[in-house]
């Protein structure tokens, strides 16, 4: 049976005000779920005008976003989609708006209504999710970057979404940070089938990913996995994009006449091709 379809970009555009151009043109997209998905692109690209239109913070100037469903242009579904579409953004000090962990998580239940009787072990869920506990009577202030973001992630999560869109949520991060946080993100993608999109310039973060839509000018110009989109190093390169590491020194050996795969996306993958092409002779 094929997966619910969670999000569906239809043919949208959207333009910014006196803006002389779109910020994105004639967008299609579908996100199914449990996927993972990572959109890429430059500064400027749309990206993360796209991820504010799958969250009903914008509204297509033309053509249609639904999210779980429900059409973001109509404004009696707007709650519903952002219930179900959880957001984190770049800057974790931005969403932190308690002065205790647990109390942080919670606030979204307290929008929605929630009783407390289920709101209490709604929020302690959330925090063991991204291995956050012991941290729950802790001032925000006094975490990590990596452990704030997480925390805003068990904010999401306590909401129960159905997606998780993360707009650059490393880009302020050191590398630590920026692994705890995927790394959790991830899990949750696989043990709780919680669709993720994830808006990211780090091309190792992407290639994680199940899947990569490439937004360039503000259309989508590339989609694949990430074994069909890397290779095109050349593509990537025009629109000011990088490729794995690995990925581009395949590249570079492969003009240099030595048969490596070309969708290589590890150390890993590279030394095995490594062995593979050149193995090593016996008693040597």
């Amino acid at each position: 049976m094929e997966a619910q379809l969670r999000i569906s970009a239809e043919d949208i555009s959207y333009t910014y005000e006196e803006a002389p151009s779109p910020a994105l043109s004639h967008v299609r997209a579908e996100i199914r779920e449990g996927e993972f998905v990572a959109v890429l692109g430059h500064n400027g690209s749309g990206k993360s005008t796209l991820a504010k239109l799958m969250n009903a913070l914008y509204i297509p100037t033309e053509g249609r976003m639904l999210v779980c469903g429900f059409d973001t242009a109509d404004e009696a579904n707007v709650w519903e989609v952002r219930r179900r579409a959880g957001m984190i953004f770049q800057n974790p000090d931005n969403q932190i708006v308690a002065t205790v962990v647990k109390e942080d998580v919670a606030f979204g239940l307290e929008n929605l209504g929630v009783p407390t009787d289920e709101m209490i072990p709604r929020v302690e869920s959330a925090l063991a999710a991204v291995r956050m506990s012991k941290y729950a009577d802790s001032a925000p202030h006094m975490l990590s970057g990596g452990q704030k973001q997480r925390v805003a992630v068990a904010g999401i999560l306590a909401m129960e979404p159905s997606v998780l869109i993360a707009d650059e949520a490393t880009a302020m991060l050191d590398p630590s940070g920026r692994k705890e946080v995927l790394e959790t993100v991830k899990a949750l993608n696989r043990t709780k089938g919680i669709t993720v999109v994830w808006i990211t310039h780090f091309m190792e973060e992407a290639a994680q990913a199940d899947r990569i839509i490439v937004i360039n000018g503000g259309e989508a110009v590339l989609e694949g996995t990430p074994r069909e989109v890397f290779p095109e190093a050349d593509k990537m390169r025009e629109m000011h994009l990088d490729v794995p590491r690995m990925t581009g020194l395949a590249a570079e050996l492969r003009a240099a006449g030595m048969p490596i795969r070309a969708d290589v996306l590890t150390v890993e993958e590279m030394v095995e091709e490594v062995k593979r092409v050149c193995p090593l002779k016996s008693g040597t």
